[in-house]
């Protein structure tokens, strides 16, 4: 437990102070600046999305800070610690660290970075991309991120309005049928509190961009949403999640300065997030692309198909799908394999034989693991889970200190297992009458 704890709090320490500091060239990124200063701005960036407890990210670091320096005056290079500001990344899918993307010409379509990791490679990727915004430039094409979209009184039109302007016609087909997160205001344009409003609504809109879209709807003129809402005192604001329809709108309850509606909206954000996937660990490349760049790594080995027919398997694969999304903002990898399959792995970790199903946590960087003493149940995993997220439970120490070889086996194909086919064998040759003595 003292060494989790201690773990724990190294890792708050990093997380607190990040791995670029205010006299690096590399700019720190958050929730508060992502959008003002990449998303809003006509400069190429270069952004590292990455971990400090993760080693690939530490191994970055000075290559990262040089290719900065060269590229001052011709490109930015920024970094987000995505254990502070996990919304950040959110939209662009971040699964491990270090992961980087261009924000060039279209900041809203940003491009991988896949080259090798050092000065020479970032910085000819930069000068690439500031070429080919050149030449986008010089073919009239529009660059940035300060243009606005559609128009009206509230949405849209003016120079650095993000607020789309909702309408009876567009409001099924922009909101409810949208696979993004939306906070709609309902307003009277002869409201006081409406037009205090307004500026709030616009930073927060623009300060949101990418994550979560704010709308504004002017309830005397279109009526049809607004008595869809039963909207009675105004401003009114409505909060839809991602596929939500009329009946899931839910009361925004938040302040009304820009910072409170931002907080606010962050947090439905990272609730949507997706939660991880559990995988089925068929091979090495498979555990450790789940696991090494992680905090902590959980394993099931659930029973043999023969014990445990598919619908027991899916079972068991639905709870621990239930428990991966209660602890998604951990950031943990997860991995299953059936018993008896991985005999080293299960060694390493003194599991298994008959006592499954069976889980275990698993530090990778420091080869500590802690194994799951009670129930393997909804009750009982949860409960082991959350103590892992507070820093508590006892760990050991993996056998050699290092990670244990994956055995290559058969992805599981979803179906019932069978026992093999006996070979019939041929007794037409003996005479069951005569007994020799």
């Amino acid at each position: 437990m003292a060494l989790i704890k201690l773990f724990l709090a190294t890792l708050a320490i990093h997380s607190a102070c990040g791995m670029y500091s205010k006299k690096d060239d590399v700019v720190e990124l958050t929730e508060a600046n992502f959008q003002s200063k990449v998303l809003n701005s006509d400069d190429i960036w270069i952004v590292e999305f990455y971990a400090p407890w993760c080693g690939h990210c530490k191994n970055l670091v000075p290559e990262y800070k040089k290719a900065a320096t060269a590229l001052k005056g011709i490109a930015k290079v920024g970094a987000v610690d995505m254990t502070q500001h996990q919304s950040v990344g959110q939209p662009y899918n971040v699964q491990g660290f270090p992961t980087l993307k261009i924000f060039g010409a279209d900041k809203k379509k940003p491009t991988d970075f896949n080259g090798q990791r050092t000065a020479q490679a970032i910085t000819e990727s930069l000068l690439a991309e500031a070429k080919k915004t050149v030449a986008a430039r010089l073919g009239g094409k529009s660059t940035g991120g300060n243009s606005g979209s559609g128009s009206g009184k509230r949405g849209g039109g003016g120079s650095g309005n993000d607020v789309v302007e909702l309408t009876d016609a567009n409001f099924d087909e922009l909101v409810l049928n949208s696979k993004d997160i939306w906070l709609v205001e309902f307003f009277a344009p002869w409201c006081g509190h409406c037009k205090s409003l307004e500026p709030q609504w616009k930073a927060a809109a623009s300060e949101l961009k990418g994550k979560v879209r704010l709308g504004a709807l002017d309830a005397t003129v279109h009526t049809v949403a607004a008595n869809k809402f039963a909207i009675r005192g105004f401003p009114t604001i409505k909060y839809f999640a991602p596929g939500s329809d009329a009946s899931d709108a839910q009361d925004y309850d938040g302040g009304r300065q820009s910072s409170d509606i931002v907080a606010w909206a962050s947090a439905k954000a990272q609730e949507n997030m997706p939660a991880p996937e559990i995988l089925e660990g068929v091979n090495q490349q498979v555990v450790e692309d789940a696991c090494k760049e992680k905090q902590l790594c959980i394993f099931a080995f659930l029973p043999h198909i023969l014990d445990c027919q598919s619908e027991c398997r899916n079972n068991y694969l639905a709870m621990l799908k239930e428990q991966s999304e209660k602890f998604k903002k951990n950031l943990w990898g997860w991995i299953w394999v059936e018993g008896a399959s991985q005999p080293a792995l299960e060694e390493a970790f003194e599991v298994g034989g008959f006592g499954y199903p069976a889980m275990t946590a698993l530090n990778f960087r420091k080869s500590k693991y802690a194994v799951l003493k009670g129930s393997f149940g909804k009750d009982g995993i949860h409960e082991f889970l959350r103590d892992l997220s507070y820093g508590k439970g006892r760990t050991s120490s993996l056998r050699g200190n290092a990670f244990p070889k994956i055995e290559k086996t058969e992805k599981w194909d979803g179906k019932d297992g069978a026992l093999p086919a006996e070979d019939d064998i041929d007794l037409s040759d003996i005479d069951l009458d005569k007994t020799e003595l």
